[in-house]
């Protein structure tokens, strides 16, 4: 008899097994073990768990170090590349900037040991950050740092260097060329085009994406806008092993008039062998639906603006929200809460969407 467990992954089951492996290895050994302890051992030991999770999606929290973490990561990174014993110092940074009144909720255990993964390199390789070279080219210290999470997205900035103080105009060859020197010093394998379209034109950017690609030598991902137009999309999926699409959150096109159309753009995209970036887009409810390569996100930012905290379920696959009523929130506390809780979704999505 073959008894097959449904889902998109092909070891949906299996990754459940491989979670709790020790736990049903206890319960099982309780029972003599047997022949069904020995046909999951010789099974765990066929498929590796980088095969189950080779298709996963990837969940980048955007602006998770210089926004209002920044000076969270300062004293983090100050013990991080000045101690030889990092993962047990990192910790007990974070722990103690964490330091307050007990009774409070934000108080409760936020980073602990399970926070991190491993030693060395991979000791902050949970994370999975998005961040903006508009701010990141003011603190280059960071950058140390970076190298050592899960995956780095950087974005180029544009739009938010626009909206500052470069209002009346801005050199956009300069712009690149220092984005693209930005990008070789410190060895950026994923970056964003300059999708500017709305401001100099679709022409202009084909031009600024060519002198990127060719100082820096790396494919730079494009991001669709609806004027580009849908064969513009398949052109990208040809032409480039990761694509995006935008619009999402500046609502270029109505939120459930995209969600009709994600499909088309996923399996265009997969039929082309390209990944495809979700900008803006995590509506977790609809992430096992929509099955982009990534997503990134500024909603863990959100609990802190609204007095709440995030609480991830894993039972549900859904964030929750929390508040007490007749406490107010503790600003850093709560973005450090929310940004550990996004991490564990994020996680959870690497496993299981």
């Amino acid at each position: 008899m073959k008894i097959h467990l449904a889902g998109n992954n092909p070891y949906p089951g299996i990754i459940l097994i491989r979670l709790y492996e020790s736990w049903i290895g206890e319960r099982l050994g309780k029972f003599g073990g047997g022949y069904l302890t020995t046909c999951i051992s010789e099974y765990l030991n066929r498929i590796p768990l980088k095969e189950i999770n080779k298709d996963a999606m990837r969940i980048f929290l955007a602006g998770g170090i210089s926004g209002n973490l920044r000076e969270f990561w300062q004293k983090v990174m100050k013990v991080y590349c000045a101690s030889p014993n990092s993962r047990k110092e990192v910790i007990e940074a974070m722990n103690s900037f964490l330091a307050g009144d007990k009774d409070k909720i934000m108080r409760e255990s936020i980073y602990g040991a399970d926070f991190f993964v491993g030693d060395g390199d991979s000791t902050l390789s949970g994370i999975n950050v998005l961040e903006s070279y508009y701010y990141l080219r003011k603190n280059e210290d960071f950058m140390p740092l970076v190298r050592h999470f899960g995956s780095f997205l950087l974005d180029s900035g544009a739009y938010t260097f626009m909206a500052g103080s470069h209002k009346g105009g801005c050199d956009w060859d300069a712009y690149v060329s220092e984005y693209a020197d930005f990008i070789n010093r410190f060895d950026v394998k994923l970056f964003f085009e300059l999708d500017i379209d709305s401001v100099v034109g679709l022409a202009e950017v084909e031009r600024l994406r060519h002198k990127l690609e060719r100082m820096t030598g790396k494919k730079p991902i494009p991001v669709w806008h609806k004027n580009r137009g849908k064969e513009y999309f398949v052109k990208m999926c040809e032409e480039y092993p990761y694509v995006a699409i935008g619009g999402i959150v500046t609502k270029e096109i109505p939120r459930k008039v995209y969600e009709t159309a994600f499909p088309w753009f996923i399996n265009t995209a997969h039929k082309h062998k390209a990944k495809i970036h979700g900008l803006g887009y995590t509506t977790v409810a609809n992430l096992q639906k929509y099955r982009f390569d990534s997503v990134d996100s500024t909603a863990w930012l959100y609990g802190n603006r609204g007095g709440y905290i995030c609480k991830f379920n894993p039972r549900t696959g859904l964030m929750e929200q929390m508040s007490k009523e007749g406490c107010r929130l503790k600003s850093r506390e709560g973005a450090v809460n929310n940004f550990n809780e996004w991490v564990k979704f994020s996680r959870y999505a690497e496993k299981f969407l």
